[in-house]
């Protein structure tokens, strides 16, 4: 845990959140697990909404990052959906409690949920962007580029959400249950993205479907 006090709190609410849920975690026990007084939280965070925020600004900017540094190192087409994909299951297995955030936040809704889409906006119109030009080269099979960003969320966010579900019940996720799930998603993508050789990019098949048992999006 970071040595400053708000850097503590943060991860301190990262953590309950994430796992406990926004309305079940109370100021006083997060307090008394850091070992401060409820006071020193209000001090850096003048109301739970307000360390909600914080949270939200920081973590995001946190899963914006990783996806920036696997982007860095990716290829051209298909090569950056799989790093995106590899990278979320990547935070996935060694920061559970950042994508029990967003899963959180989406739950709760506004504003939380449109101060996190905000944060990410400029990713997002970056993805857009690429998949528009991904298409219009004929790579990818035509679909409304912010709607296939949608699927494409929560597609990877429900498998994933099933292996949180399967933590919070006692069950924990192995390395190679995680590799498996990731698998299934990118041969999913691939199928849904690619246009086969001699294929027609305009011939779209439909949004991208969910495989049986993934949770919904948040």
């Amino acid at each position: 845990m970071a040595s400053n006090t708000p850097d503590r709190i943060l991860d301190a609410a990262l953590v309950s959140f994430g796992s406990r849920g926004y309305e079940a975690t109370s100021l006083d026990a997060l307090a008394e697990g850091l070992g401060v007084r409820k006071q020193s939280i209000l001090y850096w965070f003048p109301s739970k909404e307000a360390l909600l925020e914080a949270l939200i600004d920081r973590s995001a900017a946190d899963l914006a990052a990783a996806l920036e540094t696997a982007l860095a190192g990716a290829g051209d087409g298909w090569d950056r959906v799989e790093a995106v994909v590899r990278s979320v299951f990547r935070v996935a297995a060694r920061r559970p409690e950042l994508l029990g955030l967003v899963r959180e936040v989406g739950r709760l809704g506004p504003p939380a949920a449109t101060r996190l889409t905000l944060t990410l906006e400029p990713l997002v119109a970056r993805a857009s962007a690429f998949l528009e030009a991904e298409m219009a080269a004929g790579h990818m099979r035509r679909h409304e580029p912010r709607l296939l960003l949608l699927a494409i969320y929560s597609t990877v966010v429900g498998m994933i959400t099933e292996v949180e579900v399967l933590r919070v019940l006692g069950e924990e996720p192995t390395a190679k249950s995680l590799v498996r799930r990731r698998e299934e998603i990118l041969r999913l993508l691939r199928s849904a993205l690619l246009v086969p050789a001699g294929g027609d990019a305009h011939e779209s098949t439909g949004p991208v479907q969910r495989p049986p048992g993934a949770f919904g999006g948040v």
